[in-house]
């Protein structure tokens, strides 16, 4: 009977991990689409670096690791760096890279000290803050698989309402200006989406990681269609897929990390894509050439008897 209890319990817990994964990962690929589109694969990194100092802010000032507390606290600080970024480079002459570059080495760095200072108040209820860094997957509780489904379907329901605007926003900005729609105001809830996207999987994947969250099933997707439409619902299943098969694996395995085994897993389904995908996939593509060849070289050898046969 015991041995019968925590199985029982091992796949109740298997259960709720890998649904807190495939939520993450269908939000973050979804979401993840525009900041592809866009050429800001690198925002998602930013973000989730400047999260950190937002998630030690929250927790000197209530003393709670209430998940959304935490995540309130690192959606704040994500959204104030990746304004930052927006202003540096409307404002001055920094190119975007640098911006971007200074916002999340300065944000990560002002996270670190003040972790770094709750871990010496001697506080007990900071053990566990370190996992917004590397993440924890395996932590995962029913609330926090509930906020993901929550916040991430808020997320999700906004992108469908201002779909059009942002797929203007995304393909043809010049044009959604001239009839005009409000670039700026669109810019900042499209970054505002990306944020929620990037803050609710700090916890499963960490800061380190997040951005492979948010770039490898939108990058995989891209390789597939041309459509956004098609191209937003490919990277929602990759991402799906990637957080379940990754949660998969870690379980059978000891001592392997849930967080980082689903971004590996997102690598592999980028890696076959790459491959495979009919359009863009390499194997494809080298076949075509194959097939190229032959034909150039039949039509060259046709020509070549025809003109033999003409000087006879």
């Amino acid at each position: 009977m015991e041995n019968l209890s925590t199985l029982i319990h091992l796949d109740y817990t298997l259960m709720i991990v890998a649904i807190g994964a495939a939520l993450l990962g269908t939000v973050s690929g979804a979401l993840g689409t525009y900041a592809v589109l866009r050429r800001q694969s690198l925002l998602g990194d930013a973000i989730s670096h400047a999260a950190l100092p937002g998630i030690a802010i929250a927790f000197l000032l209530t003393g709670s690791k209430t998940p959304l507390i935490l995540v309130l606290g690192a959606a704040i600080a994500g959204w104030l760096g990746t304004l930052l970024i927006m202003s540096i480079v409307r404002l001055t002459r920094i190119k975007y890279d640098s911006a971007l570059a200074i916002v999340l080495s300065t944000f990560f760095g002002f996270g670190l000290v003040l972790h770094t200072l709750i871990q010496r108040t001697g506080n007990a209820n900071q053990a566990g803050l370190d996992t917004f860094l590397f993440g924890q997957a395996a932590t995962i509780l029913e609330r926090d698989v509930l906020t993901i489904g929550i916040l991430g379907g808020i997320a999700l329901i906004v992108m469908l309402i201002f779909w059009k605007e942002l797929k203007l926003l995304v393909f043809d900005e010049g044009f959604a200006a001239s009839i005009g729609l409000p670039i700026r105001t669109l810019d900042v809830l499209l970054t505002s989406l990306l944020v929620i996207a990037i803050v609710l999987g700090l916890q499963a994947v960490g800061a380190v990681l997040m951005s492979a969250m948010l770039v490898a099933p939108a990058v995989a997707a891209r390789q597939w269609t041309n459509r956004l439409r098609l191209m937003v619902f490919l990277a929602a299943c990759f991402g799906a897929f990637a957080g379940v098969s990754g949660t998969i694996i870690s379980s059978t395995a000891s001592r392997i990390p849930t967080g980082p085994t689903v971004v590996l897993c997102a690598t592999v389904v980028v890696g076959i894509s790459i491959a495979f995908a009919p359009n863009r996939g390499l194997v494809w593509d080298r076949i075509r050439q194959r097939r190229n060849r032959r034909s150039l070289k039949t039509a060259a050898d046709g020509l070549l008897k025809q003109s033999q046969q003409r000087s006879k």
